[in-house]
């Protein structure tokens, strides 16, 4: 019997994250290409039109799908027979490997992890601790799943008990309704079912490595109750009309995948855990011949996208002129391309400039009359002004807007998905207004700033302030100056009646 080396679980999983930081799985993609040429609507077939065009630009560029490269979940299946050389603990090896994946100067994934997540939040630096699940399972191999995370979608994670006679697509459909836009759709949604509380959100969590094959479900139909389950809620939740990126659509999940397992009699635990346009994993196995090798998609699953037709429509902004009347102008729902200067901000930048307006302290940066961006962008390489720089979910800002436009005379914010009844009130009582970037297009927007200068809390990492200078950088105005919101007209204006099982 060989040996599984330490080292070759280390090299395996580190090329494991670099791989899935720049290749989509390709069921994905076939997935995403059909859904795009079946919208109806042309904000949301834009909207992937743009993830498609990124998805392609990350597999030749070899850079990562989204700015937030996940935390770094690991889950091994340990054959109880598998011979190994380990002088670590499986967390320590494991850790290893995540550490080398994400600090590869070639390609440096964003760290993401914080170390005490009730405390000063100090972010480790390398993205570990990976979030480690082991099985012991038949066999004398290790075989790996490995996915990258991001907060967006596992934020929109939902747990429930349900009475045994409880319908879980009930619940599943209210609850997807609830959610918002913040988890990128399309994407999949991970269910589980049975066992207890931790069990069913693992199985969630698992299920969502499953291929993806809802088209050949529904062109075979049903051969058990969980398949007609699955069929049940992707009907139901896309005749919601959520829409890619929230704007209202025919499709919001590519599929719905469900595992199960025997639970209490008196029980019905159900978990929920969505996966976003930057779905990211892949699966290997050591066997003691060395470290995994990963073979390269073949790029003919990426179709070839232009996005010129819809980038000559589209209305070019300012963003060093920002004026009362170009705010006033612009309407949700329409295509903008913004050029100037842009400044970044998101959660922790906020809370300290409302600290430092609290203590009466001047603020490092001038926002009036300015646009913010919501990101934390990957460290750039090479001659890059910045790394992949997509836009962070708007509502963790909400609490902070009103205050800030008061303040600061802000005038535009950027970021992904929709804002809450706080914000939209700040909105319209200070005229200002909000902007939406694709969420999982974050190497295509980078491609759009031409220079990046951290300007301040340089401590905070990734979340520090920049100065960023773009050049027509694509975005939809999502609410306007009196608090319209395309995330509220937009699924009210293409949901429709689910057509039933026949």
């Amino acid at each position: 019997m060989t040996t599984i080396r330490e080292d070759d679980l280390i090299a395996s999983i580190a090329e494991a994250f670099q791989y899935i930081s720049y290749f989509h799985p390709p069921d994905f993609i076939r997935a995403m290409s059909a859904a795009w040429e079946r919208e109806q609507n042309p904000g949301a077939k834009q909207a992937m039109a743009q993830i498609l065009v990124n998805s392609r630009m990350c597999a030749l560029g070899r850079r990562p799908i989204c700015q937030d490269t996940g935390a770094a979940n690991v889950h091994v299946k340990y054959g109880v027979e598998a011979r190994t050389d380990f002088k670590r603990s499986l967390q320590e090896i494991c850790d290893e490997g995540t550490r080398q994946g994400y600090l590869r100067d070639t390609n440096p994934l964003r760290a993401s992890v914080v170390v005490d997540p009730f405390g000063e939040r100090r972010n480790s630096g390398d993205n570990t601790p990976c979030m480690l699940t082991v099985e012991m399972v038949a066999g004398d191999r290790i075989d790996v799943e490995v996915a990258a995370k991001g907060g967006g979608s596992e934020n929109k994670s939902k747990f429930t008990t349900l009475n045994p006679s409880g319908s879980i697509a009930d619940w599943v459909v209210q609850t997807v309704e609830t959610l918002g836009a913040g988890w990128c759709p399309p994407g999949i949604l991970g269910i589980g079912v049975g066992g207890n509380a931790d069990k069913s959100m693992a199985l969630a969590k698992a299920a969502l490595s499953e291929p993806i094959d809802l088209h050949d479900l529904q062109r075979r139909g049903p051969s058990s109750k969980t398949e007609e389950l699955r069929l049940e809620i992707a009907e139901r939740v896309n005749a919601l009309g959520i829409g890619a990126q929230g704007l209202g659509g025919v499709t919001t999940v590519l599929d719905v995948k469900i595992r199960s397992f025997p639970t209490h009699a008196a029980s019905l635990p159900v978990g929920l855990i969505p996966n976003c346009a930057a779905t990211r994993h892949v699966h290997f196995t050591l066997d003691g011949s060395g470290p995994a090798e990963f073979t390269p998609p073949d790029l003919a699953d990426w179709p070839e996208i232009l996005l010129d037709q819809a980038s000559a429509s589209a209305r070019k902004i300012d963003l060093d002129n920002l004026t009362d009347d170009v705010i006033a102008s612009l309407e949700p729902g329409q295509t903008l391309l913004v050029s100037g200067t842009l400044y970044t901000g998101r959660d922790a930048a906020h809370k300290r400039m409302v600290s430092m307006l609290d203590a009466g302290e001047p603020l490092p940066v001038d926002l009036r009359g300015r646009a913010i961006y919501y990101v934390g962008p990957v460290d750039a390489v090479g001659d890059e002004a910045i790394g992949p720089a997509g836009p962070t979910t708007s509502t963790r800002m909400d609490k902070f807007t009103d205050r800030i436009l008061a303040d600061t005379g802000l005038k535009v914010m950027i970021g992904k998905a929709e804002r809450g009844p706080v914000a939209l009130e700040a909105i319209a009582r200070h005229k200002a207004a909000y902007l939406i970037a694709v969420g999982g297009a974050a190497y295509l927007v980078s491609k759009a700033i031409k220079a990046a200068a951290p300007v301040a809390f340089q401590d905070l990492g990734m979340e520090a302030i920049y100065e960023l200078k773009v050049e027509d950088m694509p975005v939809t105005v999502a609410v306007d100056i009196k608090g319209n919101s395309i995330h509220k007209t937009g699924p009210a204006q293409w949901r429709r009646e689910p057509v039933p099982a026949e």
